[in-house]
């Protein structure tokens, strides 16, 4: 910038850092006290943020309205049931001497030892439907008395161990969705506690390696101070957030373990500027004010960029995905408050101390990264083929994604809900049954023509309903369709929207898969906007904050092609089963998680700009310094390539831990950011982002008169200089 260039915004947030940091250290006392009281509040709540987390999903769809009128007067009969396969002995029928009686004993035995569950058996209504082949089987339906409650592992054991006492003489066997599930996770007690270390240890590894001295406690203990901190707000937003949109049990998951990766790499960045601030001869305070002004406005403008992206999940119109985005937004917010307050603090007060042993006295550029840029560039056009073509091969892939619930038989690898599923095959049901469809019928005397016609229904195995008082209320009653296929999932077909076609208008067609068909509707549907929304507004802060058009459009797409190639390696892995019995020692689910597509968008779109913050705001600076694109990205690519490697590592390994979760969901989003965030900071942003600048030339920053006036910046002019006026950098081993 010129003397006579107009002030532009980023020297007003430069001065606004420098104003930040000489208040925060001469206040040094006052802040240090402050967040010392946030750190202990927020570790003596932590261990009750788990507990006011609740679990739900609130839509404005027809499944989710079904759901609400079941629920109201059959309790838990919207959760997919738990099924138990009664096999007769061999010779008997259904029909045949005392089996009638052997039967009904099973119902009165699980009446007994679970009197809340409501189940539909042949023993209670006689229906065909719940007869095997060869009418030498049948099986009964149990739900769980709340809405919201699950048939889980404990449900179903409890099933079958009272089937088995009331009638010995009957092979028994037990099974559910939800059963098969959780034995197809990684078993052990998963906790955010055990997961937060994991990535503790792994980050503190790649920070001794950086910095060789103590200095890498720094970094750790911002973000200790961070995650608490978010806890903290996690805890308050529980008592705010309305009743219909809850925060989610996986919220604290991600919080922690994010929050974790992004406070280490806001810190990092302060600290390694602050360390060349040092190197170059500067006095302790003035190196912070420095690396105040110039690294912390990228930390500033970065968890801006960041919280964007989460935030504008809120256009989604689904409560478990508006939770996580508002949730999500304390994680880059709070990072980026602690980084800016507590770490120059910490750094004017003990930063020279902690700086011991240092490995090497030598600060500035990489040589490695020196060497790496020059290739890049003279080598710009092969490298950016390459980098194109590992995205564009992966987002190809991601062009058969499967967003649906997982099948039983994805599921299913061994075991005894395992066994309990083959029976049930076996006897002749369908993997449907484990999906079965409840249906309000609003008048209890319509229910048997309800049946009558979804029996006739092609994709439905039969349909059944109980005269039984808990499935008569309130003059209501419900009918269950036992679909061919498992409703939610990819095979599921038609069977859905044939059974809303068939019933009379008044009745109301809920359940899970139901429900999970609308929820990836709802929440698809709103994709387009929610991308709209981020690409938009990240432009033009990018625009604003780099003085440039080109610039910012290339980021943005790049960006979009770099979580698309995340979907990618979501779909190798957990939908094609790429590495999953190596990783988690299960096989594939055969599908994509229907959540974890669009967080995967709403994190890795804000915090993989991070990067391409830290990259070209040292290019930019250089730029400005030399008037030369070339020595621009030499010198942003040499000074910020082993941070940006580094911060990907840090990030990855927390991620990496916290998709160790038992949680599918947790896993699906860990895993797919984990390998986002790896592939980003090293394909886009140290091969495509220095091959793609060099090939603009001074295109890149060219800043026509009228966006300037829009953005409100004087317009630039692309002129660089002839190639003899380019400076060379001074090499290092930063």
């Amino acid at each position: 910038m010129t003397l006579t260039e107009p002030r532009l915004a980023t020297a007003y947030l430069e001065d606004f850092m420098d104003a930040l940091s000489g208040w925060v250290t001469r206040h040094r006392l006052t802040v240090g006290l402050l967040w010392l009281v946030i750190t202990v509040v927020g570790l003596v709540l932590a261990p009750s943020v788990s507990g006011r987390l609740k679990s739900g999903n609130h839509l404005n769809s027809a499944a989710y309205r079904a759901d609400q009128q079941i629920a109201k007067q059959y309790g838990g009969a919207t959760s997919d049931p738990g099924v138990l396969v009664l096999d007769l002995p061999s010779g008997q029928t259904v029909r045949s001497s005392g089996v009638q009686a052997e039967l009904a004993a099973v119902d009165a035995g699980i009446t007994k030892a679970a009197p809340t569950l409501r189940i539909v058996s042949y023993a209670a209504t006689g229906s065909q439907t719940l007869v095997g082949s060869g009418d030498t089987s049948t099986i009964v339906l149990a739900y769980p008395p709340h809405d919201g409650d699950d048939i889980d592992t404990a449900a179903v054991d409890a099933l079958s161990g009272a089937a088995k006492a009331a009638a010995p003489n009957l092979a028994v066997h037990s099974t559910s969705l939800k059963s098969l599930a959780a034995g197809n996770t990684t078993q052990g007690n998963s906790s955010v506690l055990s997961e937060l270390l994991i990535g503790a240890l792994g980050a503190l590894l790649v920070l001794a390696w950086v910095f060789g001295s103590f200095l890498a406690l720094l970094p750790l203990i911002m973000a200790l101070v961070s995650v608490l901190t978010m806890q903290l707000l996690i805890y308050g937003l529980t008592f705010v957030m309305p009743s219909s949109s809850p925060i989610g049990p996986s919220v604290q998951y991600i919080v922690a373990l994010l929050g974790l990766g992004l406070s280490i790499d806001y810190s990092l960045l302060i600290v390694t500027r602050w360390r060349e601030e040092r190197a170059a001869g500067r006095p302790n305070d003035e190196a912070v004010r420095e690396a105040m002004k110039r690294a912390g406005h990228s930390v500033w403008f970065s968890g801006l960029v960041a919280s964007l992206g989460l935030f504008a999940l809120i256009v989604v119109p689904n409560s478990v995905v508006r939770g996580i985005g508002i949730s999500g937004l304390f994680i880059p917010s709070t990072a980026t408050l602690v980084a800016l307050t507590l770490l120059p603090v910490v750094l004017s007060k003990i930063g020279p101390k902690v700086d011991w042993p240092r490995r090497s006295s030598r600060r500035g550029a990489s040589g490695f990264w020196t060497w790496w840029s020059h290739r890049v560039i003279r080598h710009r056009v092969a490298a950016a083929v390459v980098g194109l073509g590992i995205l564009c091969g992966l987002a190809g892939v991601a062009a058969t994604i499967n967003i649906s619930q997982p099948t039983s038989s994805a599921l299913a690898s061994s075991g005894a809900y395992t066994d309990g599923l083959h029976a049930l095959e076996h006897d002749g049901f369908s993997s449907g049954t484990l999906t079965a469809v409840p249906i309000w019928v609003p008048h209890a005397a319509d229910a048997s023509s309800v049946v009558t016609s979804l029996d006739q229904v092609s994709g439905l195995r039969g349909t059944v309903t109980s005269t039984d008082a808990s499935w008569r209320q309130g003059g209501s009653a419900i009918v269950i369709a036992l679909p061919q296929h498992e409703v939610g999932s990819s095979q599921g077909g038609t069977t859905l929207s044939d059974i809303r076609n068939t019933v009379p208008h008044d009745a109301m067609v809920g359940g899970e898969g139901a429900l999970s068909i609308d929820q990836v509707n709802s929440t698809y549907g709103a994709f387009p906007l929610l991308f709209a929304v981020v690409a938009l507004v990240t432009f033009l802060l990018l625009a604003r904050g780099l003085k440039s058009i080109l610039l910012p459009a290339k980021a943005v797409l790049l960006n979009a092609l770099s979580v698309a190639a995340s979907y990618g390696i979501l779909v190798l892995v957990f939908q094609q089963g790429l590495g999953m019995q190596a990783l988690w020692g299960t096989k594939s689910y055969g599908a994509v998680d229907s959540f974890a597509p669009v967080l995967i968008f709403g994190f890795l779109f804000g915090v993989s700009m991070d990067y391409e913050v830290f990259i070209l705001s040292r290019v930019r600076e250089g730029y400005d310094r030399t008037r030369s694109t070339h020595e621009g990205i030499v010198e942003g690519v040499s000074r910020t390539g082993r941070l940006v490697t580094s911060a990907a590592l840090i990030l990855f390994f927390a991620l990496a831990s916290l998709s160790t979760a038992n949680d599918i969901t947790v896993r699906q989003i860990a895993a797919g950011l984990a390998a986002g965030v790896l592939l980003d900071a090293v394909v886009v942003r140290m091969l495509l982002l220095p091959a793609l600048v060099s090939l603009f030339g001074k295109a890149n920053w060219w800043l026509p008169g009228w966006a300037a006036r829009l953005l409100r910046l004087p317009p630039t002019s692309p002129a660089e200089p002839p190639s003899e006026q380019r400076i060379p950098l001074p090499v290092g081993d930063a």
